[in-house]
């Protein structure tokens, strides 16, 4: 457990591995409810393991062309998009015959067959499935305003998981391999579904094994 026991963190949608190596390191996970949306991140999009090769869900939302700023929890869905069924098919397409896809499927589905309305409705519904899968306690709260800055002991990572950098550039998350569903070739963090339907059990293992700088072991038989 990381010296810090609170971390304050964007939302992501269905989030990577990194994300969660930050939340098994922290007491407290500080999700921030009130910036502004920014296009190009892990708030609307995740990355899967497909035949291939690695493939990025974008949802849309109604704001993300806008000129003006609006705040993440006032961005909307757009449904006039057929992005579930996109989604949908990709990740059945991709883990329909990985070992765990049957025990986990149902309750995925039903977030999309809900619609929310929000995006960060969405990824907070999402959040709260992987929490139950990963069998890990709810540590999530929404922060209640806007602090430019944050002082230790919370830790500020805000921005800071971004598709544009890999995670070697940051002191959260070691890639620990594990067997995947295609080819031989590792892909780290990917989303959390990738680790979930492919090792189920044991993900919340390899998990506290990738956070970096542990004094966890490094290697696991998977």
């Amino acid at each position: 457990m990381s010296e810090n026991n609170t971390i304050v963190v964007e939302i992501q949608y269905l989030p990577g591995l990194e994300f969660w190596t930050c939340y098994e390191n922290f007491e407290t996970i500080l999700l921030e409810k009130h910036e502004h949306f920014q296009k190009q991140t892990f708030r609307n999009r995740c990355q899967i393991l497909t035949a291939q090769g690695v493939d990025t869900l974008v949802v849309p939302v109604l704001d993300g062309r806008s000129k003006h700023k609006t705040l993440i929890q006032d961005v909307k869905i757009d449904y006039h998009q057929p992005w579930i069924k996109r989604h949908w098919g990709a990740i059945e397409a991709a883990y329909r015959k990985t070992p765990f896809f049957e025990y986990f499927e149902e309750k995925f589905r039903k977030v999309y067959e809900q619609k929310p309305d929000f995006l960060y409705d969405l990824n907070r519904q999402m959040l709260t499935v992987c929490q139950e899968f990963l069998r890990v306690p709810d540590k999530c709260k929404d922060t209640e305003t806007y602090n430019l800055d944050y002082e230790r002991p919370i830790m500020d990572a805000r921005g800071l998981i971004s598709p544009k950098k890999g995670p070697e550039e940051r002191g959260f998350y070691q890639p620990i391999p594990y067997r995947q569903n295609f080819g031989e070739q590792f892909f780290p963090n990917l989303s959390i579904l990738d680790l979930l339907f492919c090792q189920g059990n044991k993900a919340r293992s390899i998990l506290k094994a990738s956070i970096k700088n542990t004094s966890t072991e490094n290697t696991l038989t998977v």
